[in-house]
């Protein structure tokens, strides 16, 4: 019976794992981090974005920050005065929780002015799953017959063993 357990629990977690190994983790900028001097339109142009991703702000605290804003306060670069909507570690993680447009600037006088300033859209539902490695190749070019073959020895072996 503790084995059937296990085989009930490995299953379950086999399932789970593309779901969750799917989100992507974004550093902005990647090795620029975040500072004046890099295009952020240019760094997000190619990258797709979904729910479940993460971006990570990196900068020196002592001169930047990041804050959340809408599309109006990203075009007038203006920074909300609640200091609470801003980030100031310097290693900033914002989970990407829900799908649409977002918008990011640096709150310190001038700096989105000259660039310092994000936009992103996130998209509903999972990121498309990598390219395939040799695994998922030799099991593209299986036969379905080697598929049930396989299968088969497994639930047999999986039988003996209970």
């Amino acid at each position: 019976m503790a084995v059937h357990r296990s085989l009930v629990i490995f299953a379950v977690v086999a399932f789970m794992t593309p779901t969750i190994s799917l989100a992507m983790d974004y550093v902005v900028g990647d090795d620029n981090g975040w500072k004046l001097g890099v295009n952020y339109t240019d760094w997000a142009k190619d990258k797709q974005f979904y729910v479940g991703d993460t971006l990570l702000f990196k900068y020196n605290n002592a001169s930047h920050n990041v804050y959340k804003v809408t599309g109006d306060d990203f075009n007038s670069c203006n920074v909300p005065s609640n200091n609470s909507l801003g980030l100031f570690t310097g290693n900033d993680k914002i989970n990407l929780a829900a799908a649409g447009k977002k918008w990011y600037i640096c709150g310190v006088t001038g700096h989105c002015n000259q660039g310092m300033k994000l936009k992103i859209t996130v998209q509903d539902g999972t990121a498309p799953a990598p390219p395939p490695n040799a695994a998922s190749t030799l099991l593209a070019k299986a036969t379905n017959f080697q598929i049930v073959l396989g299968m088969t020895l497994s639930i047999a072996a999986a039988l003996i063993i209970v």
